[in-house]
């Protein structure tokens, strides 16, 4: 074998070691597969998008007693798909009352439209810019939807979004919104030496009034804030019946179910849509 041989056969070898170090390669983004729900993907600093099968086939009338929440919601994203100026949206309040629900009835409601969602982990909001380039030449409209929003003191992921709410040069495109849930009303913990007037010892914060109004004023860039609360025991019964009725049961079953429906919520330690929609489902298995 000539040195050169000998050369080029290295160089090869040391190319392949290289390469297996090195992130991915950006893979396409196939838009024409038919989708409304996105993904995003980030594995070793590279992103992208994967199609999602939706199946949620929630509509708007399957949301009881959220009439107010509900009607926000649709008004603010009709004005998005229609190029009007529309808010940012943090949803919070009492688990399983319909935060989700309703962003994906939402959704079915204004697919046909152009209306996409791209789901985002909280871990994955330091790609923001990236997936808003990604999308900003695109014709669809997109919410960007994080569930279960909350965020550690000195999280990247945290400053990534307060920037791309208000204040970032790279502001976000035109075509996406940011659809969050949460069961807290502040994203960032507050701890009872927040309320100190002053800290002991050298690490003391010097200005702890103003940490106190970072931490608190974070759900303030959100344009929209909507609120969900409890449901009383009659709400609850009323969300089993529809979705009993919706599985098939018959009238009569549906009034037998309702000791045991409530008897399921005593487990659960929830009245809840969602208390309500499990118990449908295992309801009517059992007894269709």
């Amino acid at each position: 074998m000539s040195p050169l041989e000998q050369f080029l056969t290295r160089a090869e070898a040391v190319l392949s070691r290289l390469e297996s170090l090195m992130p991915p390669a950006v893979e396409a983004i196939d838009w024409e597969t038919p989708s409304v729900a996105y993904r995003w993907r980030s594995r070793n600093g590279r992103g992208t998008l994967r199609p999602l099968v939706h199946s949620t086939r929630i509509s708007l009338p399957d949301l009881y007693f959220i009439e107010r929440q509900k009607g926000l919601l649709e008004q603010n994203t009709r004005q998005f798909i229609e190029g009007k100026p529309a808010n940012n949206v943090l949803l919070t309040g009492a688990r399983g009352t319909g935060k989700s629900s309703l962003i994906r009835a939402c959704l079915n409601q204004f697919a046909d439209k152009g209306l996409r969602l791209i789901e985002v982990d909280r871990n994955d909001l330091v790609d923001l810019v990236d997936i808003g380039e990604l999308i900003a030449s695109r014709p669809e409209r997109f919410i960007l939807y994080c569930d279960d929003l909350s965020f550690d003191e000195g999280e990247s992921s945290y400053k990534a979004l307060k920037s791309a709410l208000d204040g970032s040069v790279a502001a976000q495109p035109d075509n996406m919104l940011i659809y969050a849930t949460s069961n807290r009303r502040h994203l960032l913990p507050e701890r009872m030496s927040d309320n100190l007037g002053y800290a002991q010892g050298k690490d003391g914060d010097i200005h702890p009034g103003e940490t106190v109004e970072e931490k608190i004023s974070f759900s303030d860039r959100f344009g929209l804030w909507l609120s969900f609360y409890p449901f009383s025991q009659d709400e609850y019964l009323t969300i089993v019946a529809h979705w009993l009725r919706s599985f098939g049961c018959p009238d009569a079953q549906v009034e037998d179910a309702r000791a045991e429906a409530l008897q399921w919520a005593l487990h659960r330690g929830s009245r809840s849509g969602r208390t309500a929609w499990q118990f449908a489902r295992d309801f009517s298995g059992r007894h269709l």
